[in-house]
């Protein structure tokens, strides 16, 4: 396989986004640079980010993994939560939310991912 393309500007991530505007380049920074070990990957090209919520309440993140059976969850949800405590305020709680419904399928990819997929 090739080298992905990780090009933000080229492709926008594939994920809801709701509340402040100011923190939604930030985050999708941090989370592009949270690679799925199994595909070496972004989890965002990977699409395995499914919303992302900022509210009074703190940052919710609504995500998947390519199955329920994933070896890495632990892994992946402590690197969402390290790269988005370096750019999120302090106070702001942070809570990561695995589900598997809608189940992930490969059509979630970004198209550089499936390129390099060779999808």
């Amino acid at each position: 396989m090739g080298t992905p393309v990780q090009d933000g500007a080229a492709e926008p991530p594939r994920f809801e986004f709701e509340g402040d505007e100011g923190l939604r380049a930030p985050i999708t920074e941090a989370l592009r640079r949270v690679v799925d070990p199994e595909v070496a990957l972004s989890i965002v090209d990977v699409g395995l980010i499914y919303r992302v919520r900022v509210d009074g309440e703190g940052v919710h993140v609504l995500m998947t993994m390519t199955s329920a059976a994933c070896p890495v969850t632990d892994v992946i949800v402590e690197d969402v939560q390290n790269e988005l405590d370096r750019v999120l305020p302090a106070a702001l709680p942070l809570e990561v939310e695995i589900t598997f419904d809608p189940p992930w399928t490969p059509e979630r990819m970004s198209q550089s991912a499936q390129r390099f997929m060779r999808w």
